[in-house]
């Protein structure tokens, strides 16, 4: 699209969307923008897209302003049903993701990562490798950076390790990476997507637009992904950590690709059967690049890990206090508790996400935690499920502060204590990086 000559509508000024109406109004675009969540944040967003020409609108939009526009820049955080987005739709406006629209702007070499638990870690790992090996790279996504907001920085010879999101991939049609690797796929954001069918179907988006000349690389252990194989059309490599595939593997302990050994597992700075798949993933994407093994096996062994994800913040008094802020759905809370060796007390609940937190607990009931504290907006639904699991160790309170406190004085010297939510953040605070701080401060004070 020629930016010059169209109007567009930034549809959520959040940092996606303040990131692409500064791009396009630096391009000499016309910017509407509709925001109806005004946050600190967002009023200095608009203020400053304001400065540069843009827009403001309110509901309802007028109907002649609304016939104008030629695109909608939809922001992650605004589902695809919203009534500004229903309406564009129904008078034939094209609606985009943030993340697309970019990506048309230049045509840099996408690796795109998806999956429900993992992604952030992986396209770090991926990133990692590929800096080890002085690849140009940009990481870029839902890990927190717009590719907006690198435009100016990318260009033919970069690799754009991208994260993606389900929220993502509501408006990103067209989206065709080189490389797109599905991680896992679980129940989660089903308080958006509605049910688990919807939620599988657009993580498979990624794979859709690819053809013969791009790679599928996919989780051969997960069923939901497994079958994904049907819709691909470009060449699938597998991953497994059970079974010997034409792709990557772990076998007696040692991490294959196509039958060439890399390393053994144990060599991980990472630990845990889930970082061994995010490792298996990375080592398959270097490849396909053409990364020697010798920078695979450096960067893997270096790597320290993204915050916020089973990240060790103190060791007091024999206690070690570990933040995993960033599992926000039940299935990465289990891979949490499955990576403790110790006796935990475990920190769960926040805001509820349409998940059941039945399996949960039935996994508490057989794991390391000696105690599980209850806390946010989902608490009473996880009380009611831990009480069907037959988990009696339990305190609730519906104060963050004080489930961090009641943790430290449940724990014992060698014990562990584990914030693992299952849950979003969105009841106390404005984001899991917020939450992970908190714990991470009231742990300092100990």
């Amino acid at each position: 699209m020629y930016i010059k000559t169209q109007t567009f509508l930034i549809l959520g000024v959040s940092k996606s969307g303040y990131s692409v109406g500064k791009y396009l109004l630096n391009n000499k675009g016309k910017c509407y923008l509709y925001e109806e969540n005004l946050s600190q944040k967002s009023k200095e967003a608009i203020e400053e897209l304001k400065s540069l020409g843009a827009i403001t609108l309110e509901n309802p939009i007028d109907e002649e302003i609304f016939k104008s526009i030629d695109v909608v820049i939809i922001s992650p955080g605004v589902p695809i049903n919203h009534q500004v987005a229903v309406k564009a739709k129904q008078m034939e406006k094209r609606i985009i993701s943030e993340l697309e629209f970019s990506f048309l702007q230049t045509q840099p070499t996408i690796i795109g990562v998806t999956g429900t638990n993992g992604k952030t870690t992986t396209v770090s790992l991926i990133d990692e490798i590929l800096k080890k090996a002085n690849i140009k790279s940009q990481l870029l996504g839902n890990v927190g950076v717009p590719v907006s907001s690198k435009l100016e920085e990318i260009d033919r010879e970069t690799v754009c390790v991208t994260e993606i999101s389900s929220f993502q991939l509501e408006a990103s049609s067209n989206l065709c990476p080189h490389v797109a690797c599905i991680l896992n796929l679980a129940p989660d954001h089903l308080e958006r997507h509605y049910n688990m069918e919807n939620y599988v179907f657009l993580k498979r988006r990624l794979v859709k637009n690819q053809r013969e000349s791009e790679y599928a690389i996919l989780n051969y252990d997960d069923e939901n992904v497994r079958a994904t194989f049907p819709e691909c059309k470009g060449k699938v490599l597998w991953v497994s950590t059970k079974e010997r595939v034409i792709g990557a593997y772990l076998n007696q302990g040692k991490l294959y690709y196509k039958d060439e050994y890399i390393m053994d597992s144990s060599d991980l700075s990472l630990q845990g059967e889930h970082n061994e798949y995010n490792a298996l993933f990375s080592i398959s994407v270097a490849k396909l690049l053409g990364v020697q093994n010798q920078d695979i096996i450096s960067a893997l062994k270096e790597f320290k890990g993204v915050p916020h994800r089973i990240e060790l913040v103190k060791e007091k008094d024999g206690i070690r206090y570990f933040d995993d802020s960033k599992s926000t759905n039940t299935a990465s809370t289990i891979t949490a508790i499955k990576s403790m060796k110790a006796p935990t007390v475990l920190i769960v609940g926040g805001s509820e996400k349409g998940e059941k937190y039945d399996k949960l607990f039935e996994e508490i009931s057989s794991s390391p935690i000696v105690h599980t504290v209850i806390t946010g907006a989902s608490r009473f639904s996880m009380l009611e499920s831990a009480g069907k699991a037959g988990v009696y160790d339990v305190t609730v309170t519906g104060d963050f502060s004080f489930a961090v406190k009641i943790a430290r004085l449940y724990a014992s010297s060698g014990d562990c204590v584990l914030l693992s939510p299952g849950c979003a953040s969105f009841d106390k605070f404005k984001n899991y990086e917020e939450r992970g701080d908190l714990f991470k401060n009231l742990v300092e004070t100990f």
